[in-house]
């Protein structure tokens, strides 16, 4: 993988990974892990994981599929 964005886009992506997990931690938490809340919970858990990895690795899966982004 090679790094395709600059500091500036793994700022981002690493604040708003580590944002997504912490809302996905409370859902889970709120929503005493019920059907939908369960779901919600995951789904923000391994996506705000996955935005934590692109912030650290500095690779951004939406640009390497050819895309443009502003950050």
């Amino acid at each position: 993988m090679k790094c395709n964005i600059d500091s500036r886009g793994k700022s981002v992506r690493l604040l708003a990974g580590i944002v997504t997990v912490l809302i996905g931690i409370l859902a889970l938490v709120f929503l005493d892990f019920e059907p939908v809340g369960a779901i919600v919970g995951f789904s923000c858990f391994a996506g705000g994981g996955f935005m934590i990895f692109e912030g650290w690795a500095g690779w951004c899966a939406v640009r390497a599929l050819g895309f443009k982004t502003r950050v």
